[in-house]
């Protein structure tokens, strides 16, 4: 075990940064259960392995994994310093976020691994003043590990997804968002081969990805200092109790544990 795992980082406050196409969690979690997302992450283990089950697949032990967008999974990280990032489909890909891997074993939508490039990630958790120097960090991260894989999705896909990150700001309703055909007017397609094209290039259908957007919008609200009331309404939930049963869906765990007591 790293040595600094025994010397007081279980008790830093997690961190929550939520960037432009880019997302990242770190801090002590225990088990997360079944739940997927509308992009790739990758999970790594700060100090120690964790396990981690892909679909009804069995239970596998690892140190680093991605996981492909739209693929259930559940982890157990025994109350251990875990980080995650989310990378959107415009910046970084599966098998870019494999790139900061070794001797990678592929299962069923999923990547895992017993070694790999952990060193940026724990020093971002290890700083108690990360949350003024992540961004920058993260972003250098996600694209060095891109460059890597040089894979590139449907220009027409990556315009969309570009134009959705540009919206930082979502109005209350959510009315702000594109409809499936106004993007699909503007990729120049139509909807139904839009739709198709999207769900083949993202992983997920574009209506979902758009849930996803609406959920990164309450966290960062949430970490920016807004109650979890007030950011769900923000971001275009009817209520606290709709975005509770949301937030569990994506994340697998309750947002009240999970958002509580964030580094700012």
């Amino acid at each position: 075990m790293y040595q600094s795992a025994a010397t007081g980082v279980q008790d830093l406050k997690p961190l929550w940064h939520v960037g432009t196409s880019r997302m990242l969690f770190a801090g002590c979690l225990g088990r997360n259960t079944l739940h997927s997302h509308s992009t790739s992450v990758l999970l790594a283990g700060l100090y120690d392995d964790f396990e981690l089950r892909v679909g009804k697949g069995r239970w596998v032990t690892c140190r680093m994994a991605v996981i492909r967008a739209g693929i259930p999974y559940e982890f157990d990280a025994g109350g251990r310093p875990l980080a995650v990032i989310y990378g959107e489909p415009n910046v970084v890909s599966a098998e870019g976020f494999a790139t900061l891997m070794r001797d990678v074993e592929e299962l069923p939508g999923a990547l895992i691994s017993r070694h790999g490039e952990v060193a940026a990630l724990r020093a971002i958790y290890e700083d108690p003043d990360s949350a003024t120097w992540v961004a920058p960090a993260i972003v250098d991260l996600v694209d060095f590990s891109n460059a890597r894989a040089r894979r590139q999705i449907d220009p027409r896909i990556a315009r969309a997804v570009d134009a959705l990150a540009g919206r930082d700001s979502l109005a209350r309703d959510g009315d702000d968002l594109p409809s499936v055909s106004t993007a699909a007017v503007d990729a120049g397609i139509s909807t139904s081969r839009f739709q198709h094209v999207f769900k083949a290039e993202v992983g997920v259908p574009y209506r979902r990805y758009l849930c996803w957007l609406r959920m990164r919008a309450a966290v960062r609200d949430v970490v920016g200092g807004s109650n979890l009331t007030t950011a769900a309404h923000a971001a275009g939930y009817c209520d606290q109790a709709h975005f509770a049963h949301e937030f569990r869906r994506i994340f697998g765990a309750p947002a009240s544990r999970s958002l509580a007591n964030v580094r700012r």
